[in-house]
């Protein structure tokens, strides 16, 4: 090459460099300091409006109308005070056992109804929003796109087996097993973040006008809830990268200290917020289907199936989903759509996904005609073995699909028909046997323990869950008439068969 070609080449590429650099290049408005950040306030506000879908998709919202109103209220009221003002907030309570919150870009706050339940004042209700405003008021998101690393086998496993029906949110389901989020955007900020976002959310509780301890009094609940029951799958796994509990606790209540607030009414004291939350569903939701050790059984759907032992697995609105203990394989079961012939659905899915089938059989499972091919395909470079199983049912055509490296297929394969071949509908005693937990609270009597009043309410969790959900000590000598959240078990009876979509 000329030298003067090369010199003109090397400043286009400058210039083009330059360019980017101050294209992508802003100033967070919570640090106010500049950064590179490759995604414009546009980008965020579409990529929040995707991915809000596949939340409500695959994860699901609640939508009882107080509950709703009331997290909205609280919502607005802090976003007021936030620093970034350029689109609108939307609060959303979403139907997630764990206690868990998250905020997408473009404003898309999240709560799960497991957070609820630990909640014990609108001013500790506030700070977990606020909290999540921060994250995107600091742009969090967007900083942790521009790091972002590729997928790993379980997005490619997850992609093979979601199909076309639902696909992506299915997928990201399916590839997310052992986390809570649907959504790659949804969790694991990093230390540095989740403090930035504390710290931020503090404040804008305070200058929304809830006591800024409040924050502190809410994350001493989630350490020893999280305490409580560790191991158990009870609590988030994404905690672990979260800055620990009791520093934020400290770091929170050193802060409070420095913190100014004019005093508010809040929108409901304890009373009114505990009647807003009065019913809500604790642990699972029957609805949707449960597992009982790893057999899943679906009450509306009517249908069961045994995933195999010591597999962690995870149940969403579109899928459930198991993951072999070696991360290898992934099972998944999937409502592909209504009413067709099995063999025809798979020839569908077969083509479609450009499947290389090695052998076909048509067959017979539990008295439901059923089509199953054993095959490869490759996706993002990786060779995968696969064995779907396509059952007529009522309910429409079940999918229930295994994947796994090629490499393995042959240690996974019987597993994976073994898995199939369980699919059957509920017997009659396991139909009459779905319970749920439902919240409720209870005023104490005089002179009433806390332990009395768990056994006079029949209370479904142990005094000491009872104590830490409520912020209590065990030995707590209540007040007459202090109100406390216990749950209630009562019978669960499915409403329409068909209405569920998985």
């Amino acid at each position: 090459m000329e030298p003067l070609r090369t010199e003109k080449c090397l400043m286009a590429v400058q210039g083009l460099i330059a360019l980017l650099v101050v294209a992508g290049c802003s100033v967070n408005p919570v640090t106010g300091r500049s950064e590179l950040v490759l995604m414009s306030t546009q980008q965020e506000m579409e990529i929040g409006r995707q991915e809000a879908a596949k939340v409500s998709t695959t994860i699901g919202l609640i939508e009882t109308a107080p509950i709703v109103s009331y997290i909205d209220q609280v919502g607005q009221r802090l976003a007021v005070q936030s620093p970034r003002k350029e689109f609108l907030y939307e609060f959303y309570v979403v139907d997630m056992i764990e206690p868990n919150a998250f905020a997408l870009p473009g404003g898309y706050i999240y709560i799960s109804r497991g957070l609820l339940t630990l909640v014990n004042s609108e001013a500790e209700l506030a700070s977990v929003i606020g909290h999540e405003i921060g994250h995107v008021a600091a742009r969090h998101a967007a900083q942790r796109q521009t790091r972002a690393t590729g997928v790993g086998l379980l997005t490619v496993l997850g992609t093979i087996l979601a199909g076309s029906s639902g696909g992506e949110p299915a997928a990201e389901a399916a590839s997310q097993i052992g986390q809570i989020a649907s959504a790659g955007l949804i969790s694991a900020y990093s230390r540095d973040q989740e403090r930035e976002a504390d710290a931020v959310g503090q404040q804008l509780a305070a200058h929304a006008g809830y006591e800024p301890i409040a924050m502190a009094r809410f994350l001493d609940t989630l350490e020893k809830y999280t305490k409580l029951h560790g191991g158990s799958g009870a609590v988030p796994d994404y905690f672990a990268s979260h800055p620990a509990l009791s520093e934020r606790v400290q770091t929170s209540t050193g802060r409070a200290d420095q913190l100014r607030s004019a005093p508010q009414a809040p929108i409901a004291d304890r009373a009114g917020m505990l009647a807003r939350f009065n019913d809500l569903i604790v642990g699972d939701d029957p609805a949707h289907g449960v597992f009982k050790n790893k057999l899943f059984l679906h009450p509306v759907l009517n249908v069961a199936l045994q995933f195999p032992a010591n597999w962690p697995t995870v149940n969403q609105r579109t899928v459930v989903a198991g993951q072999s203990s070696d991360g290898r394989a992934l099972l998944t079961m999937h409502l592909q759509e209504t009413a067709r012939d099995p063999r025809a659905a798979g020839a569908d899915f077969v083509r479609e996904h450009k499947l290389k089938v090695d052998s076909s059989t048509a067959t017979n499972i539990h008295g439901y005609r059923a089509y199953q091919i054993a095959g490869s395909t490759t996706a993002q470079e990786n060779e995968l073995g696969v064995l779907i199983t396509w059952i007529e049912h009522p309910n429409g055509i079940f999918r229930i699909a295994g994947a796994t490296p090629l490499a393995s297929f042959n240690a996974y394969q019987g597993i994976f028909g073994s898995a199939a071949a369980s699919f059957r509908a509920l017997r009659d005693e396991e139909r009459t046997a779905f319970t749920e937990l439902r919240l409720r609270s209870v005023a104490a009597r005089s002179s009433e323990t806390l332990q009395a009043l768990v056994k006079r309410s029949n209370d479904r969790w142990s005094l000491q869950e009872t104590a830490v959900v409520n912020g209590l000590p065990v030995s707590v000598a209540l007040k007459p008439g202090e109100l406390i959240k216990i749950t209630v078990e009562q019978s669960y009876r499915p409403v329409a068969s068909g209405s569920e979509n998985r």
